[in-house]
């Protein structure tokens, strides 16, 4: 009787705690809908921006930027984008490996020369654990509710570093959302800028006629150097969107998961519940039946 009412017990806490997932799954399917709607509607326009960019460019054979300035990485800044909260996979734990494998690849400038913003309290206590040098200041706030505001202060700051020569290379790590089943970790060039100013002459045919079809004030260079900051604004913070529409789907996918789990569980306990039950009953009819025939 001991072991039905340990497994009694079991499956009462099997079932509260599938309760539990059930509700994450569904808030985070939630917070997924809402934020691949941001990134859908985000992804265009941050295509459209590029291409304007490129078209402008098209024109210009000579032109230059401080912000593509290529020169020799003394001092690198990577930002490792996690997320605040566990339960999601491995999805703070990809961002982390993928930030180690980084960290090693600049390993020969000295961990002096390598600036950790981490991005989520989960990524923010694995570079604690490395002993790397991380910037000053709490970023969990960013990633938990994105917010252009925000992030176009911390792109600034990182431009402002690499006009001012404090910084050589900016990288940035997170994920990229493909599906809600295919969530890839990328690491991608922030600065310096790399523009797109190779066409061949049939593209630059092409590209003379739509940039000729509109009238440009005040000229092309002033306008590119307008765009420029804003380009790379719009793509940090669709890298934060991006991670954080993965975050989510792959917290309801974890959820999911656990689910199903906890499914194969209660069933297994069912089946040993009514085994036991039933040798019980049988063991009871038994001694009932040996007694009657000891009595006659």
């Amino acid at each position: 009787m001991a072991q039905l009412k340990d497994i009694k017990t079991r499956l009462q806490s099997v079932r509260s705690t599938q309760k539990i997932t059930t509700a994450m799954m569904m808030v985070s399917s939630a917070k997924l809908q809402k934020a691949q709607k941001t990134l859908n509607n985000l992804s265009p326009y941050e295509s459209k921006l590029s291409e304007i960019l490129d078209l402008l460019l098209s024109k210009e054979d000579n032109f230059t930027t401080p912000f593509t300035e290529q020169r020799e990485v003394k001092r690198v800044a990577i930002l490792a984008i996690a997320s605040n909260t566990g339960l999601a996979g491995r999805f703070n734990h990809n961002i982390i490996n993928e930030l180690k494998s980084v960290v090693d690849s600049y390993s020969s400038l000295g961990e002096k020369n390598i600036l950790i913003y981490p991005i989520g309290l989960k990524v923010s206590k694995a570079v604690d654990k490395m002993g790397l040098q991380t910037e000053e200041g709490d970023f969990s706030h960013i990633i938990s509710k994105p917010a252009y505001s925000d992030i176009k202060v911390l792109a600034e700051e990182l431009m402002e570093m690499f006009l001012q020569k404090d910084i050589d290379k900016v990288e940035l790590i997170y994920h990229h959302f493909k599906s809600k089943g295919s969530l890839i970790v990328k690491r991608d060039q922030f600065l310096p800028l790399e523009l797109n100013i190779s066409v061949n002459d049939n593209e630059r045919y092409n590209n003379d006629d739509v940039v000729n079809d509109y009238i440009i004030e005040p000229d092309r260079i002033t306008l590119i150097e307008d765009l420029l900051p804003k380009v790379l604004k719009v793509k940090l913070f669709t890298s934060f969107i991006d991670s954080s529409t993965s975050e989510h789907a792959a917290r309801m996918i974890a959820m999911q998961i656990a689910n199903d789990n906890a499914d194969n569980l209660i069933d297994e306990l069912k089946r040993e519940y009514n085994k036991l039950r039933q040798e019980s009953i049988t063991n009871e009819l038994l001694d009932i039946v040996g007694g009657s025939f000891g009595r006659s």
